[in-house]
C-alpha cells in the first residue's frame, strides 16, 4: 500500500526531503502499488514517476496542482480520468495500459505531449477526443489497433501537431503513399514515426500532391542543385581563404 510511512521511507532512501511539499520529483516506479493514495501533502511535485506498478485507476491526484509530468506507463489502467485539477500538466505518458478510448483530456490546456502507445485504441471514435485537445504537439499512438485511414481527418484538426508516431498500426498499410500523404495533410509535421520530415521532404511531397511523380522528381532535382551549389560555394570560399593566407605568407 502507498501509505504515508511508505512514501516517507521512499523519500529517505532516495535522499529526498522528508517534508512532503518540498519535493518537486517523486520516484514511485517498480514498487508494486495497486492504488494511488496519500499523495495530498506532496503539493510541490512537478514530476511523478509511477510506471511499472499494478495501478488500475487514475485517482487521488487533486492536490498535485503544480504537476508538469506524469508517468503512468506499464500499469493496468483502463480509463483516462480524474486529471482536471492538473492544469499545469505538460506531459502524460500512459503507454502500455488497457485504454480503449482517449477521453477527459480537453480540460488540460497546457498538455503538449501525449504518449499512449501499446493500448487498445481501434476506431476513429476512440481517438476523436483529440480534436478537443489543441495544445498537443507530440502524439505517440504507436502499437495500437488503429486500421481506419479516416483517422487522418482527426489528426488534421490538431493545430499544433509537430511529432506523430503511428508505427505498429495496420493503418500504415492502408494509406496509399503513407509518408507523403501524411506530410501533405499534416502541415506542421516535423517528425513522423522513426525519422524527421525535413523541409526538402515537405516540398517534394507537396509537389507530388499537385503534379504526381514527375513534379516530385523536378522538385527533388531543384533541391539537389541548390544543395550542390551550397557545397561548392563553401569549397570555393575555403579555397579563397587558403589562397589569401598563402599570399600573405609569401608577401611576408
Amino acid at each position: 500500500r502507498m501509505t504515508k510511512k511508505v512514501l516517507k521511507d521512499i523519500c529517505k532512501q532516495q535522499k529526498l526531503y522528508l517534508t512532503p511539499y518540498l519535493n518537486d520529483t517523486l520516484y514511485l516506479h517498480y514498487k508494486g502499488f495497486d492504488r494511488l493514495e496519500n499523495l495530498e501533502e506532496y503539493t510541490g511535485l512537478k514530476c511523478l514517476w509511477l510506471e511499472c506498478n499494478g495501478l488500475t485507476k487514475i485517482e487521488n491526484l487533486e492536490a498535485l496542482t503544480e504537476l508538469r509530468c506524469l508517468y503512468l506507463q506499464l500499469n493496468l489502467i483502463n480509463k483516462i480520468e480524474n486529471l482536471e485539477h492538473l492544469q499545469k500538466l505538460d506531459s502524460l505518458n500512459i503507454s502500455n495500459n488497457c485504454i480503449k478510448t482517449i477521453e477527459n483530456l480537453s480540460c488540460l490546456k497546457a498538455l503538449q505531449t501525449l504518449q499512449i502507445a501499446h493500448n487498445k485504441l481501434e476506431t476513429v471514435e476512440d481517438i476523436q477526443h483529440l480534436q478537443e485537445c489543441p495544445s498537443i504537439s507530440v502524439l505517440d499512438l504507436s502499437h495500437n489497433n488503429l486500421s481506419d485511414p479516416s483517422i487522418i481527418t482527426i489528426l488534421e484538426t490538431m493545430p499544433n501537431l509537430h511529432v506523430l508516431n503511428l508505427m505498429g498500426n495496420q493503418v500504415i498499410k492502408k494509406i496509399a503513399n503513407y509518408r507523403k500523404t501524411l506530410t501533405v495533410r499534416l502541415k506542421l509535421l516535423t517528425y513522423l514515426d522513426d525519422r524527421p520530415v525535413f523541409p526538402k521532404d515537405r516540398a517534394c511531397a507537396e509537389a507530388w500532391a499537385v503534379g504526381g511523380l514527375e513534379a516530385e522528381k523536378a522538385e527533388r532535382e531543384k533541391w539537389e542543385t541548390r544543395e550542390r551549389k551550397k557545397i561548392q560555394d563553401s569549397i570555393d570560399a575555403l579555397a579563397a581563404i587558403r589562397q589569401k593566407a598563402e599570399e600573405k605568407k609569401r608577401h611576408k
